[in-house]
């Protein structure tokens, strides 16, 4: 008995199926199965990756606006359950914010005030610390320069001694002909001007910061309940806003909560290692290696460049010199590779590799501030992604 199949029949089912739903006698062999292939949209692609380049184009343009924002949001997320405390005891917000921002403000300002003499002493040191070391370079490269100096006679005796085996006579060598540039003229008004104007940009950004920390405080949860309302009046949706605005705050406080404690914990133990070895201004060094752990990789590496050169100053010797410039970067590297691992790790659950990848992106875009503000975007990033739908693929990119 033959039986045939139709080729409509066997293409509207599926390919693993199409076999079984076969006679048994018909030959498996002798039928051909539709090909299965995944279907790419190209358009939807690259409109995917234009948006992208034109989403980093538009933070880039608009660092200057950005940063404030994020960090303005970032502390008074820090700073928002202190006010909350006190409101909870019968403190009027408006008072609760301005004992807040009043006692942040007057804590780094007596902190800055009680280091004053040391910060003066380190920075009228600095010429002569530079000089000193620009003198232990000399010597180093006077002695560098006596071994390379022995190892070209002893290679123009080799070549000489060749020279003369093989019948010939050593040409003379005629000397390179050097092209001395002039460097540009240093002009010290440019300069000054240039400083002074930075230096005023930095003061009106944090002046705009402080302005826009005290707003949110005052502002508590406003912006939360209409964030909640903008999501529509659908039920689920706004419980899933509220979650979401949750979850970012308590990881954002939790982060700020840990970067402070290992901040502190820095200093704490470059205080104890520079005391031990001797290191004068020993505390002001301590504040400043805790103040740049902040910045992950650049500021322990600028620490052991300044404390180096501090010990050299003092101690006139290069391995005092890489002694503290090693102990200050082997203490952060502790504190970072085993406290802030883990901690984070516990915190939001990150993916160490995503992380790095985070803050090498942000550090591209925006440099310093970029580094510092990586963690809490991609902390951000990740509870979004995971309390909405199409962004689980992200989540689970970005997860442990």
């Amino acid at each position: 008995m033959n039986t045939t199949v139709a080729p409509a029949s066997i293409g509207t089912v599926e390919p693993a199926r199409a076999v079984e739903q076969l006679d048994p006698a018909v030959d498996a062999s002798l039928v051909t199965l539709p090909e299965t292939r995944m279907s790419v949209d190209a358009r939807g692609l690259a409109l995917g990756i234009l948006a992208a380049l034109a989403s980093i184009f538009a933070l880039s343009w608009a660092q200057g606006f950005v940063v404030p924002l994020l960090l303005g949001i970032v502390l008074s997320y820090t700073l928002s359950p202190l006010v909350a405390w006190l409101e909870a005891i019968r403190i009027p917000r408006i008072v609760g914010t301005i004992v807040v921002m009043a006692s942040v403000i007057g804590a780094v300002v007596l902190g800055t005030y009680s280091l004053r003499g040391q910060m003066q002493t380190i920075i009228e040191q600095l010429p002569q610390a530079a000089t000193k070391f620009a003198s232990g370079l000399a010597r180093l490269r006077i002695g560098e320069t006596g071994n390379l100096q022995k190892i070209q006679d002893a290679a123009t005796a080799v070549e000489r001694a060749t020279t003369q085996a093989a019948g010939g006579s050593a040409a003379p060598r005629q000397p390179a002909t050097r092209v001395t540039l002039d460097p540009p003229a240093f002009k010290l008004g440019s300069f000054l001007w240039d400083t002074s104007m930075g230096a005023l940009g930095a003061v009106v950004q944090a002046t705009m910061v402080v302005f826009l920390i005290f707003f949110l405080l005052l502002g508590g949860d406003t912006f939360k309940r209409k964030l909640v309302r903008l999501t529509g009046p659908s039920l689920s949706k706004r419980k899933i806003t509220v979650h979401i605005l949750d979850d970012i705050n308590g990881s954002i406080q939790k982060y700020m909560f840990m970067l402070l404690a290992t901040n502190l914990l820095v200093a704490l133990l470059c205080w104890i290692a520079f005391r031990w070895i001797g290191l004068e201004n020993a505390g002001a060094w301590a504040v400043a290696a805790g103040l740049l752990h902040i910045v992950p990789y650049l500021g322990p590496g600028v620490t052991a460049v300044a404390t180096g050169m501090a010990a050299f100053m003092q101690f006139e010797s290069f391995p005092m010199a890489l002694l503290v410039a090693g102990a200050s970067l082997a203490i952060a590297t502790v504190v970072g590779t085993f406290i802030t691992t883990w901690m984070t790790g516990r915190i939001a659950h990150m993916n160490a590799a995503a992380v790095f990848i985070s803050l090498l992106f942000w550090g591209w875009l925006w440099g310093v501030w970029g580094m510092l503000l990586s963690i809490p975007i991609i902390v951000i990033i990740k509870v979004v992604s995971q309390h909405v739908e199409q962004l689980h693929p992200m989540a689970e990119m970005l997860g442990d």
